[in-house]
């Protein structure tokens, strides 16, 4: 659905909350002096954390991790499906869900990474949209070189909906993977986009990964 003149179209897939009217740059790095698998916060221009995510060496299960708020609210539960289901859909399958006030659960989103799979010459990886209310959004998919960071979040109309790179003064003075910035288009779930990266991040032995 188009914008009006002068709108801007909100994707609300986990709440709009974290829908900004404007584009958004964020910073994320890797939590300090934490063991193996601890995550990584994320932040605005003021240095505010805005998101946290917990790998498995702060929650205790492989293939785990939660995405939280500023506050420590968590978000998002993401963890990867049974073995059995990948053997028959071919792909590693991925699934972020929501969990209200009364302990009730929704599935938000399907992440699915083939097998092998390589940015340069496999399939990209694609997330699915479950949620009914989001279903006129489609999908979506990751392009490029996240190990690199050097990618981007489209939707399945083309659009890029967000941008992961690394500043050139960052490069110069420490590794890429431990800090980059996050470029998430006006409109567009912020709390979405850092519940993709945390999958990205532990599929590619990143600071969530024990």
């Amino acid at each position: 659905m188009a914008a009006k003149p002068g709108t801007t179209n909100m994707m609300p897939i986990i709440s709009k909350v974290y829908c900004s009217p404007s584009e958004v740059v964020l910073a994320v790095r890797r939590r300090p002096n934490v063991a193996n698998g601890g995550g990584f916060a994320v932040a605005d221009s003021k240095q505010r954390v805005v998101f946290t995510v917990d790998g498995c060496g702060v929650i205790g299960r492989k293939e785990e991790l939660i995405l939280r708020d500023g506050e420590g609210n968590s978000l998002l539960l993401i963890r990867r499906k049974g073995a059995i289901v990948e053997v028959l859909s071919l792909a590693r399958q991925w699934t972020g869900v929501t969990y209200d006030f009364l302990g009730s659960h929704k599935l938000v989103f399907t992440l699915k990474d083939p097998y092998n799979s390589c940015f340069s010459n496999k399939s990209p990886i694609r997330i699915s949209i479950e949620s009914k209310e989001c279903s006129s959004y489609g999908s979506f998919e990751v392009r490029g070189d996240f190990p690199g960071r050097s990618c981007s979040i489209v939707s399945s109309r083309g659009d890029v909906v967000a941008t992961i790179g690394v500043k050139e003064e960052v490069q110069q003075v420490m590794a890429s993977r431990d800090l980059y910035h996050v470029e998430i288009k006006a409109g567009m779930d912020q709390a979405f986009v850092f519940g993709v990266i945390a999958v990205l991040d532990y599929i590619y032995d990143g600071s969530t990964r024990c």
